[in-house]
């Protein structure tokens, strides 16, 4: 890549399909570029909440504990393909970033590929593992049953899931927010339609009971997703594999091991976050069903409060991304500085209005004689501001991750979660009972604060590339790699000489 190239956001050769993240305002291009992320997350927590909405209002509250502990196993496989959704991101960022169509088109055949094979495997083994999943994660034996039936058809559901979470995350990568959003809200809305409906079963529907609400999230997934590619293959988009290109579906060495050795740690820092989350929901089942309960009713508002800060984080990946293709590591440090501001002022004006409309907003899931519902009143009086320091850390660790940096964002994570948060919580236990489970919650996420922010402040994620040596192609050598990385060291030197950004 020429310095020309550099300057301007890259050579030509990709046609953009979104804005381009190179060039522009940083505050006014992020907000842009998130607004849409947000909107899908919103969506999709609002799905989840629907969801529980009809199962502890129709099926009662062991129910809403099933469908609690069936999730926490759902998230954690969704975490276990994060990180090569990612790390594909990231690579097809970088390339739009450097004006390589090849490039980006082969890391989406090698990609398609990958994910065909994992998210088949992962179905399958889950459906049959369930029951010695949901034992080994201690399952209250009154949920067991409504447990198994959900989680099956969930596993179902998996590789769809798996692929439509791919789609989206590419398209990000490109520059595109706003198509995945689209397709968010038709998901949901089938959803949410589906839900009451193969739950009840009025009419001629079959009457699933608490398997209806699974059943109605896979068929959702599945419509949209071929909805999905049907549109993106209709406008030409780089992310979808001609019958003429089938051979991009062979896989590329390079990229393969670019997605396996950088996606691996991004995978295992959302299972570790899932595994912690499973090992805290088995602490709070040994205090049965109304504090299961109660905790699950929490967690649902706390996605909404997490939400501003993830879509922040996709937007600093994706715009960190694309400029460091482009070499500008100048706007990549500037856009880490402005996402850590936004997260802050976004995700605290979510934990202060939810800590003021608790009592109203928890007996959407909780009925308002319920024994459960003051448990939940307290966790959430606990729990819910960590949530601030753990929001400022993700946007700073989705900024160095999006140079190649992902090894000390997991070793952040699993110092947090697994050598603090969970510790803390049984060596405390025996003295204040379940307040040890609900104060380890920001207790650890300071800790991940201090250790991002570290990081990001003293570490060495500016030296860190995607690829260690070009992909195999048969096109013209376009210099994506290692003269990429030390052109955007080269631009980004001076303002490494005399760093300035937020403290966390």
């Amino acid at each position: 890549m020429t310095g020309q190239g550099a300057a301007t956001g890259g050579r030509p050769g990709v046609s953009r399909k979104g804005p381009d993240l190179t060039a522009g305002p940083i505050g006014k291009t992020l907000i842009l570029f998130a607004l849409p992320v947000l909107g899908t997350n919103i969506l999709q927590s609002l799905n989840g909440s629907a969801n529980a909405i009809w199962v502890s209002h129709v099926l009662g509250e062991t129910a809403l504990t099933a469908t609690a502990n069936a999730n926490q196993i759902m998230f954690l496989m969704l975490g276990a393909v994060f990180g090569v959704s990612m790390a594909s991101n990231i690579l097809i960022g970088q390339a739009v970033g450097a004006g390589d169509e090849a490039l980006a088109r082969k890391v989406v055949g090698t990609s398609t590929a990958f994910f065909i094979v994992l998210s088949l495997s992962v179905g399958a083994l889950g459906v049959t593992l369930t029951p010695h999943i949901l034992d080994a994660m201690g399952t209250p034996a009154d949920a067991r049953g409504d447990a198994i039936a959900y989680l099956r058809v969930i596993f179902t559901a998996m590789p769809f899931m798996y692929f439509f979470s791919f789609v989206m995350m590419a398209q990000r990568g490109t520059g595109d927010s706003r198509t995945p959003f689209y397709f968010s809200l038709l998901t949901v809305g089938l959803d949410v339609i589906l839900n009451p409906l193969l739950i009840i079963g009025p009419g001629p529907l079959p009457t699933l009971g608490i398997a209806g609400s699974a059943t109605a999230t896979l068929v959702a997934q599945t419509t949209t997703l071929l909805a999905m590619l049907i549109h993106l293959y209709r406008k030409g988009s780089i992310l979808v594999i001609r019958p003429s290109e089938a051979r991009l579906l062979i896989p590329d060495l390079a990229i393969l091991r670019a997605l396996v050795l950088k996606g691996l740690p991004m995978g295992f820092q959302m299972m570790v976050i899932s595994l912690a989350a499973v090992t805290m929901m088995g602490l709070v089942n040994q205090y049965g069903s109304h504090t299961a309960a109660a905790y699950g009713a929490a967690a649902q508002l706390w996605t909404y409060v997490q939400m501003p800060a993830m879509a922040l984080g996709a937007a600093v990946s994706s715009m960190a991304a694309q400029n460091v293709g482009a070499g500008r590591m100048d706007r990549v440090e500037q856009v880490a500085r402005r996402g850590a501001l936004f997260a802050l002022l976004f995700t605290t004006a979510p934990v202060v209005a939810l800590f003021f409309a608790d009592p109203f907003v928890l007996r959407l899931f909780l009925p308002g004689d319920s024994p459960s519902l003051p448990i939940a009143l307290h966790i959430n009086s606990i729990v819910l501001w960590g949530f601030i320091p753990f929001g400022i850390a993700f946007i700073f660790s989705g900024v160095v991750r999006a140079t190649g940096a992902v090894w000390p964002p997991l070793l952040a994570m699993i110092i947090s979660l697994w050598v603090v948060r969970i510790p803390l919580a049984n060596l405390l236990e025996p003295h204040i009972g379940a307040d040890a489970v609900w104060l380890s919650f920001p207790i650890g996420s300071f800790t991940t604060l201090a250790l991002a922010g570290g990081y990001y402040l003293w570490g060495g994620w500016r030296k860190a590339k995607m690829l260690d040596a070009p992909p195999t192609s048969d096109a013209p050598d376009t210099g994506f790699g290692q003269p990429v990385i030390e052109e955007a060291e080269a631009v980004a030197g001076a303002s490494r000489s005399s760093p300035s950004a937020p403290h966390r």
